[in-house]
């Protein structure tokens, strides 16, 4: 098809697509067993348990040989509709992610689109909003978008099956009727899903976001539609954080008897300013190092009053989460923000844990050139069995194209260290606390700080050499792309049976302590995921469950085990 534009000539070709949607049923709601006809009650759980911007159009008129033709044109979308219905990499992370494409029919950006969202700078804390009940106990970027939140959260629901599973079963129990949940987590969809799974078994829920970047902000609305109340946006100010945190936990005649936290910073503000509520806690389930190491510190001191969970460092967290979440999210995460081609680039990884382990794997297969810093003899010694070389990261610092820490420390890399970076070195983060770069060196007068993208800044030296800092040395994959949905499934289960077995435990059950979840936990956790990979076990016979000393439903590995 031949167009006269003024004097010159343009040639058009069009090819019409189809978008199609697509759209797992888990094993039965059981701690004792994973045979798919076997009924159980929350006591039979329970006992289960052991401690261990707008786009200008271009006003052209284009001439089309016969109406045929024009009919055709008309069904694309024009040039400033497909910016808003998809996003590029130059503008992730603006407000929050798109899992995919509107449908066809949705040729205009509505209200639920989060491209609306950036163009209100006033800070909601300043504005009264209403969902369509009239309720307003929520403070959120903006209530309108709930409807597309709505949809991203049914998207996320199709492949965390194992958890939408345990809602249904359990639902008709309530095993979480009378508790009180207040969280302190990433708001994402997989999150809600897991919130409207507490929702469901009888929980009344109050959330905001444990880190400043990574709330979709479409999801918080939808949320607060379906009367969570939450108090989270993306990008925050670190005061914002701490406000939003004391809404949820302050509210008058309503308090908290259950936390369920992420990093620990929602612990410790009940502790330290709510000390009467922090005493009545029912118990504590916590996610992340960071927050399992605050706790084991209070539980030191003496000062751990209630019974907590360290979800972290059960297997279905560490050896899935950290590891295979990891692995796929550091290329997202480094791919959307800066464009990077991984091939021959020197990158240095710091710390070869599970996370370590998960990046280590994803940069090597696409040949980049990997070295790790540890200070663990034994995770070093893997490292090398694995191929990497294991160096000081003072041996390496002028050569290197990327860095990435993960180790949950403080000032991991320094300020000296930065200023020994060569021209265009990326730094970012993989670990959950914000204080393994130290960022805080780098706003000085002498320094110049240049945003370039959402959450990419240039930090700029008086030699006009760039480091290029991703997040502000928060958390990369949460804060600047995605996360797969199944593996979050997998930790979003845990954590809901975490909740219910301290709830539902009987007195004297948990001490004043932090506690490891049961390896027969683990295990149900792993076999309600199975049937969505087709997965069929082998069982022992009598004779090798006698042999192996084994009960035939497992546990099948003693708590000393390691995967």
């Amino acid at each position: 098809m031949s167009d006269s534009v003024g004097d010159g000539k343009l040639e058009v070709k069009q090819a019409s697509k189809e978008v199609k949607e697509s759209e797992n049923v888990a094993e039965k709601y059981s701690a004792m067993t994973v045979s798919k006809n076997s009924d159980v009650n929350v006591g039979e759980l329970s006992a289960a348990f052991t401690a261990v911007p707008t786009h200008k159009s271009v006003k052209k008129q284009i001439q089309f040989a016969n109406q045929e033709e024009k009919q055709e044109f008309s069904k694309f979308p024009t040039k400033a509709g497909r910016r808003s219905l998809s996003r590029s990499i130059s503008q992730s992370s603006t407000d929050s992610y798109s899992s995919g494409t509107p449908p066809r029919t949705a040729r205009k950006p509505t209200a639920a689109s989060y491209t609306d969202s950036s163009d209100d700078e006033t800070s909601p804390r300043d504005r009264t909003q209403l969902n369509s009940k009239g309720a307003g106990d929520f403070c959120v970027k903006n209530v309108k978008q709930a409807e597309f939140g709505r949809r991203e959260i049914e998207i996320a629901e199709q492949d965390m099956s194992a958890l939408i599973s345990l809602r249904k079963r359990a639902q008709g129990e309530k095993p979480l009727a009378g508790a009180k949940i207040v969280g302190c987590t990433h708001i994402t969809a997989q999150t809600a899903v897991l919130i409207e799974t507490l929702v469901a078994l009888g929980a009344e829920c109050r959330w905001t976001a444990c880190n400043i970047y990574s709330t979709q902000n479409e999801v918080a609305a939808a949320l607060s539609e379906s009367g969570v109340a939450v108090f989270a946006w993306k990008g925050e100010s670190e005061d914002d954080f701490w406000w939003c945190i004391d809404r949820c936990v302050n509210k008058e005649g309503w308090e908290a008897n259950m936390i369920l936290d992420d990093g620990g910073d929602l612990t410790h503000w009940v502790y330290k300013k709510y000390p009467n509520v922090f005493k009545k806690i029912r118990g504590i389930v916590e996610e992340s190092v960071t927050g399992v190491h605050r706790l084991y510190q209070l539980s030191k001191a003496s000062k751990l009053t209630v019974p907590a969970m360290n979800v972290n460092d059960s297997v279905t967290k560490q050896k899935f989460d950290n590891l295979y979440c990891c692995r796929e999210s550091i290329l997202d995460g480094l791919k959307r923000t800066t464009d990077v081609m991984f091939g021959g680039k020197q990158v240095v990884v710091c710390g070869y844990g599970e996370v370590g382990k998960g990046c280590c794997t994803a940069l090597k297969a696409l040949g980049a050139i990997v070295c790790i810093t540890e200070i663990d003899p034994i995770c070093a010694l893997q490292a090398c069995m694995d191929g990497f070389r294991v160096v000081k990261l003072n041996e390496v610092i002028r050569q290197v194209d990327v860095i990435i820490t993960c180790t949950g420390n403080k000032n991991v890399v320094t300020r000296d260290q930065l200023d020994r970076m060569k021209n265009g070195c990326i730094v970012c983060n993989m670990g959950h606390s914000n204080t393994e770069i130290d960022v805080a060196s780098l706003r000085t007068p002498e320094l110049t700080w240049e945003r370039v993208r959402s959450q990419v800044d240039h930090v700029i030296w008086p030699d006009g050499k760039r480091v290029v800092l991703l997040a502000e040395g928060r958390l990369l994959n949460l804060s600047c792309s995605t996360v797969p949905t199944f593996v979050l499934s997998i930790t979003a289960t845990t954590q809901a049976l975490a909740l219910i077995e301290l709830y539902n435990a009987p007195d004297g059950r948990y001490k004043q302590d932090v506690y490891l979840l049961p390896k027969k936990m683990d295990e149900y956790v792993a076999s309600l995921h199975l049937p969505t990979f087709d997965a069929h076990l082998t069982e022992l016979s009598d004779e090798q469950a006698k042999y192996l000393g084994l009960n035939k439903n497992g546990p099948f590995k003693p708590n000393y085990y390691r995967y």
